[in-house]
């Protein structure tokens, strides 16, 4: 069965658990000083459970984030009483490093945007002429867990008589990769809609998705987002 047998390993090319909280703040538009710490942990575990489901391995870094969060909500729960002196928000153990990670990576795309040459000096990384957009298009790469919520909701919009499982005839993961490197060489681009045909099933999805991490992950692919439109767009390295 395809998803016993293939693993994604996330690496360094895929986002860690600071990202997954960004990206949960930033989706429940979210205050930072104020986060509902049972709201984002919940959602949290949700992401490592349908990681794990996808049989996608993902540091310790993860898991020990969710041990944090669980921690401090258990102590959020905890009364309060009259004469005590008040604690310490027990939500700063999180706000503080979100707060220092997101400096430090604004720090870093502003260097990456630099077209410096020379030494000691940073070099922009090529951007396949700007995702090959016209004059009004303007795209933003998305991450991981962007693409992790466009995955399930195709999966969403699957009728329950098509929740087939797998079957061990059924085509590989590297069959796939196959497929869509064959599309992409000659489209050059496409449109995450047209990975998938009129009528998924399950089995198709998951498919699909492992190839395009491991298509990623190999740096085969770029994907983005149009910045209007919404619609995400996988282009050919």
């Amino acid at each position: 069965m395809t998803t016993e047998f293939y693993r994604v390993k996330l690496d360094e090319i895929f986002e860690g658990p600071m990202d997954l909280l960004v990206h949960l703040i930033k989706k429940n538009e979210l205050d930072i000083y104020d986060i509902p710490i049972a709201l984002i942990t919940e959602q949290y575990l949700k992401y490592l459970d349908w990681m794990k489901s996808m049989n996608i391995e993902f540091a310790g870094d993860f898991i020990v984030m969710a041990s944090t969060m669980t921690q401090i909500k258990s102590r959020m729960l905890l009364p309060v009483h009259e004469n005590e002196e008040p604690e310490e928000d027990p939500r700063l153990e999180i706000t503080r490093p979100l707060l220092e990670y997101l400096r430090m990576k604004s720090a870093a795309d502003q260097l990456a945007e630099r077209n410096l040459l020379g030494e000691k000096t940073f070099i922009r990384p090529p951007d396949q002429q700007d995702f090959m957009a016209g004059d009004d298009d303007e795209f933003i790469k998305i991450g991981l867990f962007e693409l992790i919520d466009a995955f399930q909701k195709i999966l969403e919009r699957i009728p329950a008589d098509h929740q087939v499982e797998f079957e061990a005839d059924e085509i590989s993961v590297k069959d796939r990769i196959s497929q869509l490197v064959d599309i992409l060489e000659a489209k050059e681009s496409v449109t995450f809609a047209e990975l998938f045909s009129a009528h998924p099933d399950k089995r198709e999805v998951i498919v699909t998705f492992l190839a395009v991490l491991e298509m990623v992950r190999l740096t085969l692919i770029r994907i983005a987002q149009h910045v209007s439109t919404g619609i995400i767009r996988i282009f050919y390295l």
